[in-house]
């Protein structure tokens, strides 16, 4: 395996692994420790959301609160981490809801997704670097712009329309 770039968040690396049919393939590949996204429900009709700055692509977008483990944290103790940072929020309870990969087609990252419920308030933590407001959206409305597209970013959509058709099927 060849490192070609370690950064703080991720790295690159080349390295030969089997197909299937076991013919092996030289493959360059993104690795990140993975993260969290989550749904911090006020009460059954209200979540947060965070207006974030994306430096990358110079605009803002509706998010919803999510960040990246730091090993050997626990995806559990990252959520929580993560929801005060960005919401200034704490939850009694933090709930395991989906996980899904980003982009494995040249990634590795997983991120988990937690429902947070019993929310306190206890004041925003983020970084210097970090641009965000907390806004609090109707649950239906969040759902309707993410299944319409309205919203830019994938883990807010997919987790938004999952948690539509999860709720819509009765499921809690």
């Amino acid at each position: 395996m060849a490192n070609l770039l370690q950064t703080k968040t991720f790295g690159v690396v080349q390295e030969t692994r089997p197909l299937p049919d076991g013919r092996p393939i030289e493959k360059t590949f993104v690795t990140h420790p993975g993260g969290v996204v989550l749904l911090p429900l006020l009460d059954d009709h209200t979540i947060l959301m965070v207006r974030n700055y994306r430096l990358v692509l110079q605009e803002w977008l509706w998010e919803l609160p999510a960040g990246t483990l730091e090993p050997p944290e626990s995806p559990r103790d990252c959520a929580a981490r993560e929801l005060r940072e960005e919401t200034g929020y704490d939850a009694a309870s933090l709930e395991p809801f989906l996980e899904f990969h980003t982009a494995p087609g040249f990634c590795n990252e997983r991120l988990r997704v937690f429902v947070a419920r019993g929310l306190t308030h206890v004041g925003q933590d983020l970084r210097s670097d970090e641009f965000m407001t907390v806004e609090k959206v109707p649950l239906s409305e969040a759902v309707t712009k993410a299944c319409r597209g309205e919203f830019k970013d994938a883990k807010t959509i997919a987790t938004l329309c999952a948690w539509a058709l999860r709720t819509r099927q009765g499921q809690p």
